[in-house]
């Protein structure tokens, strides 16, 4: 890439000095050789400012031998018999070489800058995901190693019912504690590049429904209301990327919101775009940096367990879908966390074969 960049800087090195020719002969009528010689310094400063100082000096260089050979007396030969054009010719040169460095010195300095960025937040997300890891491991751990210590103790003692409470209680973290790690994995992968995007032609309540029924546990203890139009057109995305999008965004309702709370499921075209809506009716989050909640290892106010992850993974399939994701406060209260998916011209329905 930096060998690519450099012979561009040459190519437009050469490239300037024609056009720079071009353009004075075109100025001779009208303006003095001094002004035409301004016109040269212009092309090598621009050259300088943009690419590095082999080209800077490429371009003086031929600037200046373009400049003798076509403005310069006697016109046509590479000779000067006036002594004020070495001084011109070796401004150009000057200030070429002085520009480049000073360019090359400022790349360095944003490099140097733009690595220790990165090696900065590269530190602040493994600090962010050891914490937040150390904090949600550590209660269905200590759940898991009281339960199965009970067991291992006086397992023999316990009657059949207080054993399978302690069992199902360490399932149930142990669960909790997979599902933590899968969004993890997950958003690392959707980060590199590792999954592959099937697309497909479907329909938007069937994907919803399909979330609903792998939730169906979770969801047991919400009110649940899905107002999807049957005529809603086809969408072309990854099934299982958008209904693990909507899960993520039902089980955030699910989670921030009481026991008996209305969560309601929408979805409708707008334009060239299908909103699929999750509105949750508890307590809010007034004054919210909304875009914030998309963010990495990000919650809300309660903590209600997770990584911060779900919204983040939201915001990553639906960029992988050339779509979009947002919050906003509902007017009665409440949230309502929207995604849009470009709607494409759906393909025409196979014609059947005439039967023989």
């Amino acid at each position: 890439m930096k060998n690519t960049h450099r012979w561009i800087g040459f190519a437009c090195a050469v490239s300037a000095a024609v056009v720079v020719t071009l353009a004075g002969q075109l100025m001779v009528p009208r303006f003095d050789i001094v002004n035409i010689a301004m016109v040269y310094l212009l092309a090598v400063v621009l050259i300088a400012v943009c690419f590095s100082r082999g080209a800077a000096i490429l371009s003086a260089v031929l600037c200046v031998a373009a400049f003798d050979f076509t403005f310069v007396p006697p016109q046509g030969a590479f000779t000067i018999n006036d002594i004020q054009y070495l001084l011109t010719f070796a401004i150009m040169l000057t200030v070429a070489v002085v520009i480049s460095v000073l360019m090359e010195h400022r790349r360095r300095h944003d490099q140097q800058r733009a690595a220790l960025e990165l090696q900065a937040d590269t530190e602040r997300i493994r600090s962010t995901l050891l914490a937040s890891i150390s904090h949600d491991l550590r209660t269905p751990l200590a759940v898991m190693t009281g339960a199965s210590s009970s067991l291992v103790a006086s397992g023999n003692k316990m009657s059949a019912d207080e054993r399978t409470a302690l069992a199902e209680s360490i399932y149930t973290q142990a669960r909790g504690m997979a599902d933590q790690m899968s969004k993890i994995l997950q958003m690392t992968h959707l980060e590199s590049g590792g999954i592959t995007v099937d697309f497909d032609w479907t329909t938007i309540d069937e994907i919803v429904g399909s979330a609903l029924a792998h939730l169906s546990e979770l969801l047991a203890r919400h009110r649940v209301v899905v107002e999807i139009p049957k005529d809603l057109p086809l969408v072309r995305v990854d099934a299982a990327l958008i209904e693990q999008a909507i899960a993520n965004l039902l089980e955030n309702a699910a989670r921030h919101t009481p026991p008996g709370t209305l969560v309601l499921v929408r979805a409708e075209r707008l334009g060239d775009e299908l909103i699929v809506t999750v509105e949750e009716f508890g307590p809010g989050l007034s004054g919210q940096d909304w875009d914030r909640l998309f963010a990495k290892f990000q919650r809300g106010t309660t903590d209600s367990g997770g990584v911060g992850l779900g919204l983040a993974i939201c915001r990553a399939i639906l960029q992988l879908h050339k779509g979009r994701v947002w919050a906003d406060e509902l007017p009665d209260g409440g949230i309502a966390f929207r995604f849009g998916l470009p709607i494409e011209a759906t393909p025409p329905s196979p014609v059947p074969e005439a039967a023989c």
